[in-house]
Formats: C-alpha cells, sequence, structure tokens
C-alpha cells in the first residue's frame, strides 16, 4: 500500500482566517499513533496559527492551542474532523 491522499482542502472562513485540512492513508502507523493516517488541521488567524492537530513519529497524536501541545486521543478521522471544527467555531 501507498500513501493516499484522502482529504487536501483549504477553506477561507473570514477575511483573515482560514482552515487547512491534510489527511493522508499511510501504509504503517507512526510511532506513538494506533492507526494509519497522516494528519494536519490547522487554523489560522492574521497569519498567525492558533489551532493545530497533528501526529508524529514518536510524539504521536496532539493538537496545539496557540503556544500549547496538548495530547489528542484519536479515535477516527469523522470524530477528529468534528473535535476539530468544535474547536474552530469556538475560537473564531
Amino acid at each position: 500500500m501507498k500513501v493516499t491522499s484522502l482529504l487536501n482542502e483549504r477553506i477561507v472562513i473570514s477575511e483573515n482566517a482560514f482552515v487547512e485540512m491534510v489527511v493522508w492513508g499511510i501504509p504503517k502507523s507512526l510511532k506513538g499513533s494506533d492507526h494509519f493516517y497522516k494528519y494536519r488541521l490547522v487554523l489560522v488567524v492574521n497569519q498567525e496559527c492558533v489551532l493545530r492537530y497533528d501526529n508524529e513519529p514518536g510524539k504521536g497524536d496532539h493538537k496545539h492551542l496557540g503556544s500549547t501541545e496538548v495530547e489528542y486521543q484519536f479515535s477516527t478521522i469523522e470524530v477528529m474532523l468534528e473535535d476539530f471544527w468544535n474547536d474552530v467555531e469556538a475560537l473564531t
């Protein structure tokens, strides 16, 4: 299995804010994650990343709220997107 693009979208929310969502299907889970996805979901406001969900080898699933990084409990892509949009709504 190769890396497959599952989602690649940029959505303008307002004149000074946008969301970018990128999700790939990967053949092997990343160290620290128990699923076969690599993802990056971001909210940028006034050219500054104020929210980011991502997973990195060794760090696993987590999210950034401004400069604070917290663990994120991944279950499914659908739930993660819902959680992300709930955070976007709370921040905009």
